[in-house]
């Protein structure tokens, strides 16, 4: 296509790519871990995070023992959303990650849920029953909320009685899933994944006390490889701010 050029079109080509390559140096991409338990809260948050900053947020979900393992094999990780505070001291301590990062971004809460309605009790008293065939947990040696549930079996004293039920999932969604399905009655689970706008989402659900298990204090570190992107030190930023942080009390979260 021939295109006749006026004498304005050097001034006005001139500007178009002044602004396109302003537009382009002020948005940018972020890699990001984020533990298993957080898919939903920073679904929601990434729109407005994209919207707001004009950076987008490349997000991939997983167990944090198997996030760690990842980063310090070389994973292109640049921001590390953690269901756990340790993991993210240790690589602080490692040198992996930018010092000053670390921030607590959320206090998560463990549920024992069932798909069925009336199935779990308000108490949770159909743990101690153990009329159930499966128990469906994380991995405790990967998954921060796998860990806190068999804190909860021990305090019980149900750590013998039910080993035989459980079923393990690689990771909190995967312990979901077994439950979603019917794989297993009831297991424990992030209230995140079962809870929006106040209430139960779906099924049945005893909120676990947090005085049964450590609490579950979930960090968030910008990763070596991140220390020269604008988008992790904007989402990291975003993270503390106001509208995320409605977001993330909307899915049961504490602050």
């Amino acid at each position: 296509m021939f295109i006749r050029a006026s004498r304005f079109a050097p001034t006005c080509l001139a500007s178009l790519l002044a602004a396109f390559a302003f537009g382009s140096a002020q948005a940018d991409e972020v890699q990001v871990a984020v533990a298993a338990n957080f898919t939903a809260p920073i679904q929601a948050i990434a729109a407005d995070f994209e919207k707001d900053t004009g950076h987008k947020l490349v997000a991939s979900f997983g167990a944090t023992g198997q996030f760690y393992t990842q980063i310090k094999n070389g994973a292109p990780f640049e921001v590390f959303l953690s269901a756990d505070d340790s993991t993210p001291k240790k690589l602080e301590a490692e040198g992996d990650s930018v010092k000053g990062s670390r921030f607590t971004y959320a206090v998560g809460t463990l549920a024992l849920w069932s798909a069925k309605e009336g199935y779990v009790d308000a108490k949770g008293d159909v743990l101690k029953k153990n009329a159930y065939q499966h128990l469906s947990i994380a991995n405790p040696k990967a998954a921060p909320y796998g860990l806190a549930a068999t804190q909860v079996l021990a305090k019980e004293g149900l750590t013998d009685k039910v080993k035989d039920k459980i079923v393990e999932g690689q990771n909190i969604s995967q312990a979901y899933q077994f439950i979603s399905t019917g794989n297993a009655e009831l297991g424990f689970v992030a209230l995140s994944q079962i809870y929006k706008d106040g209430k139960i989402s779906s099924g049945s659900a005893w909120i676990v006390p947090a005085s049964l298990h450590d609490p579950i204090k979930q960090d968030a570190v910008i990763l070596n490889k991140g220390k020269d992107n604008p988008a992790a030190k904007a989402l990291v930023d975003y993270l503390k701010g106001p509208k995320a942080a409605a977001v993330i009390k909307s899915y049961g979260y504490e602050i």
